[in-house]
């Protein structure tokens, strides 16, 4: 059993779609018996930083996403979460991985949001396991993570700037981009991250 948490900030609707089509079956809540007895844990996100840790504070999941012992990935916001903190508030995360959430700028980029395909730059992790190096994933973001050395696990370039697009720590993964909305290459990611024990 996978489960989704439930924190009203999620983009649970695609991600659990793209997991029922793997055979999994998903349990989207906010229970902390359920959550730290699944099989797979999956933390989505859309929306802002701030308010979304707010909403773990209210349910009391902070302790708890801490605790989890299952193979985890955070998606989007939900991998940005994982770091100690944030820009976007600025805000006080998970403290998963080590590591800042930033904002992109116009010296950096010369688009914000970025939206839409970009290519991933992945070091060998059971998570890109049969993907094409480089190959192409779905991204929706203004902001970025900026793990510590050591933990990013892929990177991406948005114009001339390369940030990590991926991170790991222990049996936890993030992922900056939305493996739901990523065609073949995000469903393979994703059947990666099940078979993670």
């Amino acid at each position: 059993m996978t489960v989704l948490i439930d924190y009203d900030a999620g983009n649970v609707f695609s991600v659990t779609a793209a997991l029922e089509r793997l055979g999994e079956e998903v349990v989207l809540t906010d229970d902390p018996s359920t959550i730290l007895s699944a099989d797979h844990v999956v933390f989505p996100g859309v929306g802002h930083a701030a308010a979304a840790m707010e909403k773990l504070e209210e349910r009391g999941l902070v302790d708890v996403l801490c605790a989890v012992k299952a193979p985890f990935l955070g998606i989007c916001l939900g991998g940005q979460l994982m770091l100690s903190s944030s820009d976007e508030g600025p805000v006080r995360c998970l403290g998963l991985v080590p590591g800042r959430v930033m904002r992109f700028d116009k010296g950096q980029v010369h688009r914000i949001p970025q939206i839409g395909w970009n290519q991933v730059h992945y070091k060998d992790s059971p998570l890109f396991e049969g993907i094409r190096q480089d190959d192409w994933f779905f991204f929706d973001h203004s902001y970025y993570m900026d793990p510590d050395e050591g933990s990013s696990l892929a990177v991406s370039q948005a114009d001339a700037f390369t940030y990590s697009s991926a991170i790991v720590m222990d049996n936890f993964f993030g992922v900056q981009f939305h493996p739901e909305k990523s065609g073949r290459a995000g469903a393979r990611l994703l059947a990666n991250f099940l078979e993670v024990r």
